[in-house]
C-alpha cells in the first residue's frame, strides 16, 4: 500500500494538544506527535474491535507481548521473551517506576543535557539528587559525549543513569562504541541504567539503533528499557508502552512498584500496539524515507536561507534542535514556547529552556514530522521573522 504523507489532516477541533491550544493563524511545530495518519492496518484493527461494542475488563494479551518480542528481534536483532515484557501506560510513567525500583532515597539520578523535560522532575519525585552531564556541541553539527565528565559524575553514585537514545532533543543516535563506554562506566561504579528508547524505530539513513541492554549480559542485568509504538506510528494518545526487563529480580521490584498505583495498558492501546508491530512495517519504511526528505530539505534551507541558525542534523527522531543564539533573542518566559517565533512568525516551537535549565533560551526544538508543505511554510515564516530582525538593525 502506498501512503500519502503529503496529505494535510485537519486536526483542529479534535481536542489535539498540539493544535487546539493555539490560534487559527498559528502553526504548531512543537510537541512530539506527527501530523500523519497512522498505518491503515492499525486503524482497521481499532475499528474492528470497537465494532464489537463491549469494552469490559480485559486479560493481558500474550499476542501483544509476542508482537513486541518479534519486532525487537526483527528490527533490532535483540532476542527477548514475553516474560521480559511489562505493559506500562506511558514511557514517563515507565521511567519513574524504573527509577523507583532501582534506587534508594538519597541516591543519584544522572542524565545528559539537553534533556527531555520530564527528566528534570525525576529526582524530586523520588527523593534523589539530580546530577546532569552536558553533551558537547561538536563542529560537525552533532553532540558528543565528554567521557571524562561523564565518569566524573557517575563515580559519585550509587544511583541510576537515565539514558535517552535516540536522544531527545539533539537527535543523536549513539553508536555501539559510545553505548559500550557509557555502559562500562556505569557498571564500574555500580550505577544502574534506565534507557528511554521511545524513538528507537525512527532512525535515519546511515544510522542504526542499538538497545544498550543488548550489548552484554551484564548490561542486560543492569538495565530497564522503555519503548512504545507511540512516536513511531503516531498513536501517542492511546498511552501504550512497555518496559523490557530481562533481570527477573528487577522485574519483580518493578511490578511491586506498580501495585495499587499503576494499572495495565488499556484495551485499545493493546490492539493498536499489536497491529503496529505486526502490520506497520511497510508504513514505517515509507515514513522514514519521507522524513529523510524533510531532513535534507531543512539542511539545504538553513545553509542557504538562514545561516544565522545552526541546525543539528538529526540522526534519529522527527525533532530538530536549532541553535539561535546568534539572533540575540529576548529571554523566554518559562512556559515552554519561544515568544519570538510565536509572535513574529506565528510558529509554535519548544523553547530550549524546557530541555536546558541554564542557557536554554538560545535554542528551540522544531517538529518536522509533518507534510512537506507544512514544513516549507513553517521554515519560510521563521525566515521572514529572522530577516525582520536584520532589517530593524539596518
Amino acid at each position: 500500500m502506498k501512503y500519502n504523507f503529503d496529505e494535510i489532516v485537519n486536526r483542529r477541533g479534535t481536542r489535539s494538544v498540539k493544535w487546539d491550544l493555539f490560534k487559527e493563524n498559528e502553526l504548531p511545530m512543537w510537541v512530539a506527535d506527527m501530523d500523519f495518519k497512522s498505518p491503515q492496518p492499525v486503524i482497521d484493527a481499532l475499528h474492528e474491535r470497537v465494532s464489537e461494542g463491549v469494552f469490559g475488563y480485559t486479560l493481558d494479551s500474550s499476542e501483544c507481548k509476542q508482537s513486541v518480542v518479534d519486532w525487537m528481534k526483527k528490527r533490532h536483532q535483540w532476542e527477548i521473551t514475553t516474560d521480559d515484557v511489562v505493559f506500562v501506560p506511558g514511557v514517563v510513567v515507565g521511567f519513574n517506576l524504573a527509577v523507583k525500583a532501582m534506587t534508594n532515597p538519597g541516591e543519584n539520578v544522572f542524565f545528559q543535557t539537553p534533556a527531555y523535560g520530564p527528566f528534570f522532575k525525576v529526582a524530586d519525585n523520588h527523593g534523589l539528587h539530580q546530577v546532569t552531564v552536558p553533551l558537547v556541541a561538536g563542529e560537525d553539527c552533532r553532540y558528543e559525549i565528554d567521557y571524562d565528565a561523564f565518569e566524573k559524575a557517575i563515580q559519585t553514585g550509587p544511583g541510576v543513569f537515565l539514558l535517552c537514545n535516540p536522544q531527545n532533543p539533539t537527535g543523536r543516535v549513539f553508536s555501539e562504541e559510545e553505548l559500550t563506554k557509557m555502559g562500562e562506566i556505569c557498571l564500574r561504579h555500580g550505577v544502574k541504567i534506565v534507557s528511554d528508547e521511545i524513538h528507537s524505530d525512527l532512525v535515519h539513513a546511515g544510522h542504526k539503533h542499538i538497545p544498550i541492554a543488548k550489548l552484554s549480559p551484564e548490561l542486560a542485568e543492569n538495565t530497564i528499557t522503555l519503548l512504545a509504538p507511540s512516536k513511531t506510528f503516531n498513536v501517542a494518545g492511546l498511552d501504550g508502552s512497555v518496559a523490557i526487563i530481562t533481570n527477573p529480580d528487577l522485574r519483580k521490584k518493578y511490578d511491586e512498584g506498580k501495585k495499587g498505583l499503576v494499572g495495565s495498558v488499556n484495551l485499545l492501546a493493546k490492539i493498536a500496539m499489536c497491529a503496529c508491530y505486526r502490520e506497520g512495517e511497510e508504513w514505517l519504511t515509507q515514513l522514514l524515507a519521507y522524513l529523510d526528505g524533510n531532513i535534507a530539505y531543512m539542511k539545504e534551507f538553513f545553509e542557504k536561507e538562514l545561516p544565522e541558525v545552526k541546525y543539528y542534523c538529526p540522526q534519529g527522531t522527527f525533532l530538530a534542535w536549532l541553535d539561535v543564539r546568534d539572533l540575540n533573542l529576548a529571554q523566554d518566559p518559562d512556559d515552554g514556547f519561544s515568544t519570538f517565533f510565536r509572535k513574529e512568525a506565528g510558529v509554535i516551537l519548544n523553547t530550549g529552556n524546557f530541555f536546558l535549565k541554564e542557557g536554554g533560551d538560545g535554542f528551540v526544538r522544531l517538529n518536522f514530522g509533518c507534510p512537506r508543505s507544512m514544513l516549507v511554510e513553517g521554515l519560510n515564516r521563521i525566515k521572514a521573522a529572522v530577516k525582520g530582525i536584520a532589517d530593524e538593525k539596518k
